[in-house]
């Protein structure tokens, strides 16, 4: 079967695709901790006067570890485009060979482990008012619709996100299954690792 697609060039279009995903999962990811980063705008007001307080993503753990993995998520679709378009002989294929399976493991998992957290914590958010003791649902007052807003923007972002890294490592690994001695330097450009089929 890739002795067939080697022959017809198949497998060729993967390459690009790889790399387009690879770079709307980055601007996804970006984008879903820049969202969440910015959805602060929420003031509660407790019973029997109490001071109101402004509630943040800041104050729900999930909600700071969506920041932080598609933060660190994008950072790392960052240097996989970077080693994707940069051939830098030896030591390129080098790290390539180290770096890229890395990210092929950790960027999916920080995506899919954020969205997941942040969909568990984030379709009924509740603040808990220390001062009469009793829940307050954010997202079905008038004053927390923007908060919630926001909360779920970013969380179907980087659902999004992991979906397109996911998308861009099966076109990555698919391309180095096809390739063989002689279009290592085409293959290794995009995965960098198993691309080396030698018969």
């Amino acid at each position: 079967m890739c002795e067939q697609k080697k022959k017809s060039g198949g497998g060729k279009w993967r390459h690009p695709v790889s790399l387009v995903f690879r770079i709307a999962g980055m601007g996804l990811a970006v984008a879903a901790a820049a969202v969440m980063a910015a959805a602060s705008e929420c003031t509660v007001y407790a019973d029997y006067g109490a001071r109101p307080r402004t509630v943040t993503y800041a104050d729900y753990p999930p909600f700071v570890y969506l920041v932080v993995a598609s933060s660190v998520a994008a950072a790392m679709e960052a240097v996989a485009v970077f080693l994707a378009v940069c051939k830098d002989g030896k030591a390129g294929k080098k790290a390539r060979a180290v770096v890229m399976p890395v990210i092929a493991a950790v960027a999916p998992a920080l995506l899919y482990t954020a969205a997941g957290a942040a969909f568990a914590a984030g379709w009924d958010i509740n603040y808990y008012m220390e001062s009469s003791g009793r829940r307050v649902s954010i997202c079905r007052s008038s004053v927390g619709d923007r908060f919630c807003k926001q909360v779920h923007v970013s969380m179907w972002l980087s659902l999004g996100a992991a979906v397109a890294v996911t998308v861009a490592e099966w076109a990555a690994a698919t391309a180095c299954g096809c390739s063989d001695s002689d279009s290592d330097s085409d293959s290794e450009s995009v995965c960098g690792h198993g691309c080396h089929s030698k018969h």
